[in-house]
């Protein structure tokens, strides 16, 4: 991104759209080559001043709660599925609303929700979401497949099942991951759930596709949903929320102190627990533009968040030049998992929310401000 730092009144998360563009041409082009249809989860992504741009190339979106599936329906339009490990009656009321495609994770679930279903007057296509007991994913905070997991049905769980009116299997295994990892997914799934698969019409492949991760076998993802499609006559839909954003968006944010405790301390006007979750529970080291490792360049720094809390702590970079008070840094991927996941904690205003594009510029599209935090209390 070439926008002037000088624009960015800080903290504020700002979304390049040529490079969002990007990803979506390439993720259409899975969509032209297959006849797979490719859903925005609204749990990674969710930055509704992009689904003008969005909806051009997806075909709905993934959600996992009312207020995502309104989000949908109001913001973007097209299918809008739906998808959480329960639903209380006056949840489901509310989704039947948006969605015309509702998976549920227990036998239970949809016995007791098939009546309510198929009273509505429209045609809502329903699933039941599976777990394979395959597991991909390293970090087990992640792993829908771990042992003990509350996602899905396993396949003994299904014997003597009543699953007359399901449309549709969803399975989500996978995490931050390449093709291959599917490739060995599916023969489980389809080993374990054959008798299934035969009696729909759609499956949902779920989410954890890192499909615009450079590198990423674009290939070999069409072989296996194209092999998939004609084995089981089935629609194919995958979910993926960070792949839409991936790499798209920064978060920019300001030095505000150094103080010295057994090395040089930046206490940044953002924070790790509360802006960049995910730093502290994937954990991840996130980039910043024109730094390097402790120790790389002359000047190294702990850079610590805004909070109170003794942990919000980014982590130690090197510089090339002395960080002073009003340095701003350029912290890289930080359009998904950020602007989901981030809180109000010790009341410290949310970052900005800007669009960039380089024939248009920078455009501040959000702000935050003292009854941002009030309202979410009482």
């Amino acid at each position: 991104m070439s926008f002037d730092l000088n624009d960015v009144p800080t903290p504020c998360y700002v979304c390049d759209e040529s490079l969002l563009e990007q990803n979506l041409r390439l993720l259409d082009s899975v969509q032209q080559r297959t006849g797979c249809k490719i859903l925005l989860a609204l749990k990674g992504f969710a930055m509704w001043a992009t689904f003008p741009l969005v909806r051009k190339y997806l075909k709905g979106v993934a959600a996992s709660s009312p207020h995502e599936a309104q989000l949908g329906a109001e913001e973007f339009g097209g299918e809008v599925h739906a998808y959480a490990p329960a639903y209380s009656d006056a949840e489901l009321a509310e989704i039947i609303r948006y969605a015309d495609h509702i998976s549920f994770n227990s036998v239970s679930q949809w016995n007791r929700f098939k009546p309510v279903v198929a009273a509505q007057p429209k045609s809502i296509g329903c699933a039941l979401r599976v777990n394979p007991e395959h597991s991909e994913v390293e970090v087990a905070l992640y792993d829908p497949c771990a042992p003990g997991s509350r996602l899905g049905v396993t396949c003994d769980q299904l014997e003597g099942a009543n699953l007359d009116g399901l449309t549709g299997l969803h399975f989500h295994t996978l995490c931050e991951k390449d093709s291959d990892a599917l490739e060995r997914t599916l023969p489980v799934v389809e080993a374990k759930f054959a008798a299934y698969l035969e009696r729909v019409s759609w499956v949902n492949f779920g989410g954890g596709h890192h499909i615009t991760r450079p590198g990423y076998d674009v290939d070999r993802l069409c072989r296996i949903i194209d092999g998939f499609r004609a084995r089981h006559a089935v629609e194919v839909y995958l979910e993926p929320g960070e792949a839409i954003a991936l790499n798209t968006g920064v978060l920019v944010a300001s030095v505000l102190d150094i103080v010295h405790n057994r090395g040089d301390i930046a206490i940044l006007d953002t924070s790790a627990t509360a802006h960049m979750p995910d730093v502290l529970e994937m954990p991840y080291r996130p980039k910043i533009e024109g730094a390097g490792a402790p120790g790389e360049f002359a000047y190294t720094y702990r850079l610590g968040g805004l909070t109170c809390l003794a942990g919000d702590v980014i982590g130690e970079y090197s510089f090339s030049e002395p960080l002073r008070v009003g340095s701003k840094l350029v912290f890289g991927d930080m359009a998904h998992y950020t602007m989901v996941k981030n809180t109000t904690f010790n009341g410290v205003r949310l970052p900005s929310i800007a669009t960039y594009h380089p024939g248009a510029g920078l455009r501040v599209v959000r702000e935050f401000g003292y009854e941002d935090y009030k309202s979410r209390l009482s």
